[in-house]
């Protein structure tokens, strides 16, 4: 992801996964400015509501305005309606968003809601297309040598954040633009948006 001024680009891994009964998504830390490596602790996965994550490649100053204000719009439908937008109805918003004032950015809305779990790939133009899973950034083709040996539907949480993580290190091993460890989060109907600890990542990552 891009760390500094208009001219920053992003290198970034970012993913999300379906699983039977909700979705895993990660994202790498490293940002970049051409071939310098300008932080390594940049935030790029973003809960937006407790059933919505978002993650982000592209501006950080354009990712970190976008996900204020999906956090703030989905929280305003909350109070007004008494109930959560949809992972659909958010991908929508997002969508519109970029339409109506593009933004350098490639994104990922995950999450869960009473139709089950959903991954919509959203370009910086405004195109939202759902999937079952989901990489996006410099690290996506990397990533998606795991995902598409090693994902299935129907699986459980703890083999999708398997998946996930061994999809993020393959980019950070091949892709000199991520790296530098990585955030992972579950979202199921039943306890919402869960971020692993660090020392939970670290445990997962030592037996792959």
């Amino acid at each position: 992801m891009s760390a500094v001024g208009d001219v920053v680009k992003t290198g970034t891994s970012t993913v999300g996964i379906t699983f039977d009964g909700g979705v895993v998504v990660g994202a790498d830390h490293r940002a970049t400015m051409g071939h310098f490596i300008a932080n390594k602790s940049v935030q790029k996965l973003f809960r937006i509501s407790n059933n919505v994550a978002l993650t982000t490649a592209g501006l950080v100053g354009h990712a970190q305005s976008l996900s204020r204000t999906l956090a703030a719009e989905l929280r305003l439908y909350e109070l007004k309606r008494n109930q959560s937008m949809t992972v659909r109805g958010a991908a929508t918003l997002t969508a519109n968003i970029l339409v109506g004032r593009p933004h350098y950015v490639q994104l990922l809305i995950v999450g869960v809601d009473e139709d089950g779990p959903s991954v919509y790939s959203i370009d910086s133009a405004g195109g939202a297309i759902p999937d079952s899973y989901c990489a996006t950034g410099s690290g996506s083709p990397f990533m998606y040598g795991v995902l598409e040996d090693q994902f299935k539907h129907g699986m459980n949480e703890k083999e999708a954040l398997k998946v996930a993580a061994k999809a993020l290190l393959a980019s950070a091993q091949r892709d000199a633009a991520s790296g530098n460890g990585m955030d992972l989060a579950v979202i199921t109907q039943e306890k919402g948006f869960q971020l692993l600890s660090e020392e939970e990542v670290d445990k997962l990552l030592s037996n792959i």
